[in-house]
């Protein structure tokens, strides 16, 4: 559970966030209930996977971490992914057709590891296949993808979700939670967010080869392409499907959205009411339609600017937040520390984060929640939330100009 920094205003959001939460109310009425059928902690929980590409095949082997959990069944539109998922998961049934694993009855959850584009059908799918589910980040692609889950989740009926932003089951949550709790932190105006990679000159980040076996008859190019707009088979937009804005949030979707998904959690964020992102393709000139270089800011209605900058450049800033308060700072990078604003605390000391907690620490959570009931780490209304903020950023920088949230309508304006 989050705890609430001491000091933290948040009269001028509360109705805000009481009327978010409000639209969402009836579906944790459900998801927070004990599981459909309660397992024991003897009893094998049996997994699906739908994308079992690189990030599917981390989650495949987290999910084989956790005690007396099974692979049963892969799906991909990609023939070489299936054999690579037989490869983790020998004795795993495999499809093309995603609508075929969700048909085995035996199946208890599914972890969806697909574009971004493509989380939404396959998220109300297995929700109504009857499954728990474990989604990759982001959540939802766009504002009409979030509300169409959403009410997936109300229909559900005691169905386990966990979004995947691994943060938030981390050790370092545990020690923010703690700070938040322990240390004063006064008034926070402002969370500073860098995100910063380099790569070898001549290695563009994230670029993916084309193989000579992807091809018509080894990807399912329609299933791939889902709601996208129509377009010929083109092997280096599905690799590559990161660099397009028909399936792909940019480096928004893919690094962002972790870190704000860590502090919405921790302070209990709610959805900005207003963002703007900035930016370009200043290194990388190879077809991408996703910036390298960007700069977003999310004006919070708790009072607080969150400021995020990121490029593929240079990695001498790395990837890290420092939470701004007047009477202290957090900071997380590698490790996770407070330290008092001497200015207005003199009597405190400078803390550093203790907590541990497994790679596949959010894996073991869904796992549990499935077994024991109760919230998980990462619920639907957290990554909700997230995916939202998320979209304001892309549609800012893709429209020009600043993104508003309409908390009535629920659009971006």
């Amino acid at each position: 559970m989050s705890v609430r920094p001491r000091m933290v205003r948040y009269d001028a959001c509360m109705a805000s966030r009481r009327n978010f939460l409000s639209t969402v109310a009836s579906g944790l009425a459900t998801s927070l209930a004990a599981p459909a059928s309660v397992l024991g902690a003897n009893d094998r929980i049996r997994i699906g996977i739908i994308g079992p590409g690189s990030r599917g095949q981390e989650l495949m082997r987290h999910a084989l971490a956790c005690e007396n959990a099974d692979i049963v069944a892969a799906a991909d539109v990609y023939t070489r992914r299936l054999e690579e998922a037989k490869a983790i998961a020998p004795q795993a049934k495999t499809f093309t057709d995603y609508r075929s694993l969700l048909e085995d009855r035996s199946i208890d959850a599914v972890l969806i590891a697909t574009p971004q584009h493509l989380h939404c059908e396959h998220f109300i799918a297995a929700l109504e296949a009857g499954k728990h589910v474990y989604l990759e980040k982001t959540m939802a692609f766009t504002v009409e993808h979030a509300r169409k889950m959403r009410d997936a989740f109300r229909r559900a009926q005691n169905r386990v979700v966990q979004i995947g932003h691994q943060s938030c089951a981390s050790g370092m949550m545990a020690d923010a939670l703690r700070f938040l709790a322990e240390e004063p932190m006064g008034k926070i105006t402002a969370i500073h967010m860098t995100m910063y990679r380099n790569t070898p000159h001549g290695r563009p980040q994230w670029a993916r080869p084309v193989y000579p076996d992807m091809t018509p008859e080894n990807i399912v190019w329609k299933a791939f392409l889902g709601e996208a707009p129509d377009r010929p088979f083109d092997a280096n937009r599905y690799i590559n499907w990161r660099f397009f804005w028909d399936y792909s949030g940019g480096n928004v979707y893919e690094n962002m959205c972790h870190q704000i998904a860590f502090w919405y959690k921790a302070l209990r964020l709610s959805i900005p009411r207003r963002a703007t992102m900035t930016g370009g393709i200043y290194l990388w000139k190879d077809g991408r339609e996703v910036p390298d270089t960007m700069c977003v800011t999310l004006e919070q209605p708790e009072e607080m600017l969150i400021s995020w900058n990121s490029g593929f450049g240079n990695d001498r800033l790395g990837s890290g937040e420092d939470v701004l308060g007047t009477d202290g700072t957090i900071e997380k990078a590698s490790q996770i520390r407070y330290t008092p604003q001497r200015v207005n605390v003199k009597d405190r000391q400078e803390k550093l984060g203790v907590s541990r907690a497994p790679q596949h620490a959010l894996m073991e959570d869904f796992i549990r929640a499935i077994r024991q009931g109760g919230e998980t780490a990462c619920p639907f209304e957290l990554g909700f939330r997230v995916s939202i903020a998320c979209r304001m950023a892309v549609e800012s920088y893709r429209l020009g100009r600043s993104a508003v949230w309409d908390a009535q309508r629920e659009e971006i304006a």
